[in-house]
Protein backbone atom coordinates (compact mmCIF):
# COMPACT_ATOMS: atom_id res chain seq x y z
CA UNK A 1 0.00 0.00 0.00
CA UNK A 2 1.48 3.68 -0.95
CA UNK A 3 2.47 5.17 2.19
CA UNK A 4 0.11 8.31 1.23
CA UNK A 5 -2.69 5.58 1.84
CA UNK A 6 -1.57 4.51 4.57
CA UNK A 7 -1.07 7.63 6.38
CA UNK A 8 -4.09 8.75 5.30
CA UNK A 9 -6.02 5.49 7.04
CA UNK A 10 -3.80 5.78 9.91
CA UNK A 11 -4.89 9.55 10.40
CA UNK A 12 -8.78 8.74 10.23
CA UNK A 13 -8.25 5.52 12.26
CA UNK A 14 -6.86 8.08 14.62
CA UNK A 15 -9.34 10.58 14.59
CA UNK A 16 -12.40 8.11 14.97
CA UNK A 17 -10.66 5.84 17.34
CA UNK A 18 -9.62 8.45 19.57
CA UNK A 19 -12.49 9.03 21.37
CA UNK A 20 -13.26 5.07 21.96
CA UNK A 21 -9.54 3.94 22.51
CA UNK A 22 -7.73 4.04 26.00
CA UNK A 23 -5.06 7.41 26.02
CA UNK A 24 -2.12 4.95 25.86
CA UNK A 25 -3.31 3.40 22.62
CA UNK A 26 -4.47 6.91 20.82
CA UNK A 27 -0.73 7.97 21.53
CA UNK A 28 1.14 5.48 20.21
CA UNK A 29 -1.40 5.61 17.21
CA UNK A 30 -0.51 8.93 16.72
CA UNK A 31 2.97 8.77 16.83
CA UNK A 32 3.39 5.83 14.61
CA UNK A 33 1.72 8.20 11.91
CA UNK A 34 4.06 10.74 12.39
CA UNK A 35 7.15 8.59 12.28
CA UNK A 36 5.44 7.06 9.22
CA UNK A 37 5.05 10.89 7.84
CA UNK A 38 8.50 11.49 8.89
CA UNK A 39 10.21 8.86 7.65
CA UNK A 40 8.32 9.65 3.98
CA UNK A 41 8.43 13.18 3.58
CA UNK A 42 11.64 15.35 1.96
CA UNK A 43 13.93 17.28 3.55
CA UNK A 44 11.98 21.05 3.86
CA UNK A 45 8.87 19.61 4.61
CA UNK A 46 6.73 21.12 1.67
CA UNK A 47 8.05 24.56 2.74
CA UNK A 48 8.58 27.38 0.20
CA UNK A 49 10.10 30.76 -0.09
CA UNK A 50 8.30 33.90 -1.25
CA UNK A 51 11.08 33.96 -3.76
CA UNK A 52 10.16 31.04 -5.28
CA UNK A 53 6.77 32.14 -6.54
CA UNK A 54 6.94 34.27 -9.94
CA UNK A 55 4.03 37.05 -9.12
CA UNK A 56 2.09 35.20 -12.25
CA UNK A 57 2.17 32.44 -10.32
CA UNK A 58 0.29 33.53 -7.12
CA UNK A 59 -3.03 32.35 -8.97
CA UNK A 60 -2.41 28.62 -9.56
CA UNK A 61 -2.63 28.34 -5.84
CA UNK A 62 -5.20 28.24 -2.98
CA UNK A 63 -3.79 30.52 -0.21
CA UNK A 64 -4.69 30.24 3.18
CA UNK A 65 -4.26 32.51 5.69
CA UNK A 66 -3.93 30.87 9.03
CA UNK A 67 -3.93 33.75 11.41
CA UNK A 68 -6.83 34.78 13.69
CA UNK A 69 -9.68 37.31 11.86
CA UNK A 70 -8.93 40.15 13.57
CA UNK A 71 -5.04 39.92 11.84
CA UNK A 72 -6.38 38.74 8.40
CA UNK A 73 -8.98 42.12 8.32
CA UNK A 74 -5.56 44.47 8.74
CA UNK A 75 -3.65 42.94 6.42
CA UNK A 76 -2.82 40.02 4.36
CA UNK A 77 -1.93 38.17 1.31
CA UNK A 78 -4.84 39.71 -1.56
CA UNK A 79 -6.67 36.61 -2.81
CA UNK A 80 -5.53 34.58 0.54
CA UNK A 81 -8.67 33.01 2.51
CA UNK A 82 -8.87 32.97 6.05
CA UNK A 83 -8.57 29.95 7.95
CA UNK A 84 -7.35 30.42 11.59
CA UNK A 85 -4.97 27.49 11.66
CA UNK A 86 -6.54 25.55 14.56
CA UNK A 87 -9.24 24.97 12.09
CA UNK A 88 -7.48 24.70 9.05
CA UNK A 89 -8.02 20.19 9.51
CA UNK A 90 -11.10 20.35 10.52
CA UNK A 91 -11.61 22.20 7.26
CA UNK A 92 -9.60 20.14 4.66
CA UNK A 93 -12.55 18.87 3.27
CA UNK A 94 -12.98 22.39 2.13
CA UNK A 95 -9.81 22.61 0.27
CA UNK A 96 -8.92 22.16 -3.07
CA UNK A 97 -7.20 18.72 -4.47
CA UNK A 98 -6.71 19.92 -7.93
CA UNK A 99 -4.05 22.52 -6.97
CA UNK A 100 -1.35 23.50 -4.77
CA UNK A 101 -2.42 25.07 -1.22
CA UNK A 102 -0.47 27.29 0.69
CA UNK A 103 -0.28 28.08 4.10
CA UNK A 104 0.53 31.37 6.16
CA UNK A 105 0.98 32.79 9.42
CA UNK A 106 2.61 35.74 10.72
CA UNK A 107 6.57 33.93 11.07
CA UNK A 108 5.83 30.06 9.56
CA UNK A 109 5.26 28.41 12.59
CA UNK A 110 1.57 28.01 13.52
CA UNK A 111 1.30 27.87 9.26
CA UNK A 112 3.52 24.89 9.79
CA UNK A 113 1.66 23.00 12.38
CA UNK A 114 -1.48 23.33 10.47
CA UNK A 115 0.29 21.97 6.80
CA UNK A 116 2.34 19.12 9.18
CA UNK A 117 -1.71 17.69 10.20
CA UNK A 118 -2.68 18.50 6.49
CA UNK A 119 0.01 16.61 5.09
CA UNK A 120 -0.22 13.78 7.30
CA UNK A 121 -3.92 13.63 6.76
CA UNK A 122 -3.01 12.84 3.14
CA UNK A 123 -3.09 16.05 1.34
CA UNK A 124 0.31 16.36 -0.19
CA UNK A 125 -0.60 19.47 -2.01
CA UNK A 126 0.04 20.97 0.74
CA UNK A 127 3.14 24.13 1.23
CA UNK A 128 4.28 26.30 3.85
CA UNK A 129 5.26 29.76 3.48
CA UNK A 130 8.35 29.86 4.72
CA UNK A 131 8.87 32.57 7.14
CA UNK A 132 5.20 33.74 7.04
CA UNK A 133 3.59 37.14 5.99
CA UNK A 134 6.25 39.13 7.65
CA UNK A 135 8.54 37.66 5.02
CA UNK A 136 6.77 37.75 2.23
CA UNK A 137 6.09 41.58 2.76
CA UNK A 138 9.34 41.73 3.80
CA UNK A 139 11.43 40.15 0.57
CA UNK A 140 8.78 42.01 -1.61
CA UNK A 141 5.32 40.62 -1.78
CA UNK A 142 4.32 39.71 -4.70
CA UNK A 143 7.65 40.83 -6.49
CA UNK A 144 9.86 38.63 -4.32
CA UNK A 145 10.36 36.31 -7.12
CA UNK A 146 11.75 39.64 -9.16
CA UNK A 147 13.50 41.06 -6.62
CA UNK A 148 15.39 37.71 -5.88
CA UNK A 149 16.49 37.60 -9.77
CA UNK A 150 17.81 40.81 -10.14
CA UNK A 151 21.53 41.39 -9.83
CA UNK A 152 22.05 43.40 -6.31
CA UNK A 153 22.40 47.05 -7.11
CA UNK A 154 25.71 48.70 -5.43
Amino acid sequence: MPIYKKLRTAAYILALGCAVLPAHAADNAAVKVMEEYLDFVDYGGATMFPEQIPAEEWQNFYVIDARDADQYQKEHIPGSVNIEWRQVLARRADLPKDKPVLIYCNTGSLSAQAGFALRVAGMDNVRILQGGFSEWKAKGGFDANRRASQPPQH
